[in-house]
């Protein structure tokens, strides 16, 4: 498909495509972000650049990369990027919310349902069906990201030194981050060819020239008084509601708690929210206790049905926690008002992020010293990813662990005496649909389902 009729290129004063347009091909792809990152910029590169021609391959790259860098779901903010291209600053806003919207919804309704029914006998077999499947998928992000990104030694010890920093260590996650971002640095500088990233100039894709040529330059041109009416407004948007709450519910409740810790967390996401799951998990389960490592695994298994970024299981970490400590409000607005106060401190940096620094990046191309750093933090993420496998697999095929404690280590070890043997067999099933016989997520989350609830309702022990 080539640009639609009655549309002109690009020009300084007005949109590339008919805003109701744009804001229409938005909603649907936001219907479609199943998958993960991979998946979801699978749909923008179908829709914008192949069949559309909004966007040429280059500049769909060169947007990529820079999202890359960046804190926060790469591929909602990809989408923020291009919005930006197409329709300027509304187009940026609406892309990005779309993207979000559906994702947000179902996972609130799917939170309320788990809070609702989940002691129920059906229920929890199901989730306890979910939770192995988990397992398997993390395995599988472990193999996807460190079969493109670990390409030399170097770069594998990178991804070692991570998982080892986390695992054994318990190094914090953005210490670990920056340690790796500023070493490739370093050693891109000594020795260029070790840590070398894309520059994101491949061959554009075949087809109709696109409505936004690869070479040209936004209009929207980089200045100061521009960059910090972005920033003022974006850290208004972002803070202000956590300031509201904090001064009607105080800063020690569960709420102003939340707002502040997932405002930092929106910040040091690097590498995309397996990366950064982690972390999430031992503050939000060991540290405030709003919920339990179990409840994590499956909030986790839920997000991975819902559309949008997988970050957004953080909602669910949210609903849980207030819904349990609410404070004088009613357990269930405290969920809702707790969900969609996180989702906003979330991803509204990431509109900060993008909106402020998409003038600059649209007038620098191919940067050499960026694109060390990115594949530095990519190679780590391998390993921090690992770490969350381990983090999970230790939680879902035992019963109870045991933290080690001795110097600078810090472990945590199942007790093998408290093995679940439907689980094992769980995981290892979904594992084998995902590696060899390469079933979607989706279809291997639901025989996973149908496992848990057929030994729930069978008896089965260790389910």
């Amino acid at each position: 498909m080539g640009p639609a009729a009655g549309m002109t290129r690009a020009t300084p004063d007005r949109d590339v495509v008919p805003f109701r347009q744009a804001v229409r091909a938005w909603f649907a792809i936001s219907l479609q972000t199943f998958g993960g990152p991979a998946g979801q910029i699978a749909v923008m590169q179908r829709h914008l650049v192949d069949e559309r021609r909004w966007i040429g391959q280059n500049r769909f790259l060169h947007a990529l990369n820079y999202c890359m860098l960046l804190p926060g779901p790469e591929a909602q903010q990809l989408a923020i990027y291009v919005g930006w291209l197409l329709n300027g600053m509304r187009g940026g806003l609406v892309a990005g919310t779309l993207f979000v919207l559906p994702g947000m919804v179902a996972l609130l309704a799917l939170s309320a349902v788990y809070v609702g029914f989940g002691d129920t006998t059906v229920v929890a077999a199901l989730f306890a069906g979910l939770a192995p499947a988990v397992v398997a998928i993390v395995a599988q992000a472990v193999w996807r990201v460190g079969s493109r990104a670990l390409t030399n030694p170097v770069l594998i010890g990178f991804a070692v030194a991570a998982f080892l920093a986390l695992a054994i260590f318990g190094l914090p996650f953005p210490v670990v981050i920056a340690v790796a971002a500023v070493t490739a640095w370093l050693v891109h500088r000594r020795w260029p060819q070790l840590v070398v990233g894309g520059n994101g100039n491949s061959k554009a894709a075949d087809g109709p020239e696109p409505l936004i040529a690869d070479d040209a330059l936004h209009h929207d041109r980089p200045s100061a008084r521009r960059a910090a009416t972005v920033l003022i407004a974006g850290l208004l948007a972002w803070l202000l509601p956590v300031a509201v709450v904090a001064a009607t519910t105080g800063v020690g409740s569960v709420y102003t708690q939340q707002g502040l810790f997932f405002s930092g967390t929106a910040v040091v996401t690097f590498g995309g929210a397996y990366a950064v799951l982690a972390f999430v998990a031992q503050r939000a389960v060991e540290h405030y206790a709003w919920l339990s490592a179990g409840d994590m695994i499956r909030g986790l298994a839920l997000a991975e049905t819902t559309p949008g970024p997988l970050i957004m299981v953080v909602q669910f970490v949210a609903f849980l926690g207030a819904y349990h400590n609410p404070g004088p409000l009613d357990p269930w607005a405290a969920g809702v008002l707790a969900s969609l106060l996180t989702t906003w401190v979330t991803f509204v940096p990431c509109f900060l992020f993008i909106l402020l620094g998409a003038p600059y990046v649209e007038r620098l191309r191919g940067n050499r010293s960026l694109s060390a750093a990115l594949t530095g933090i990519t190679a780590a993420v391998v390993g921090v990813i690992a770490n969350l496998g381990l983090y999970f697999a230790v939680h879902t095929l035992f019963r109870e662990t045991t933290t080690v404690t001795t110097g600078p280590l810090n472990l945590q070890l199942p007790q093998p005496d408290t093995v679940r043997p439907v689980p094992i067999v769980i995981a290892l099933i979904a594992a084998t649909l995902i590696f060899k016989v390469k079933w979607p997520v989706l279809r291997v989350l639901g025989v996973c389902a149908v496992l848990g609830l057929a030994a729930g309702l069978l008896g089965l022990p260790g389910i």
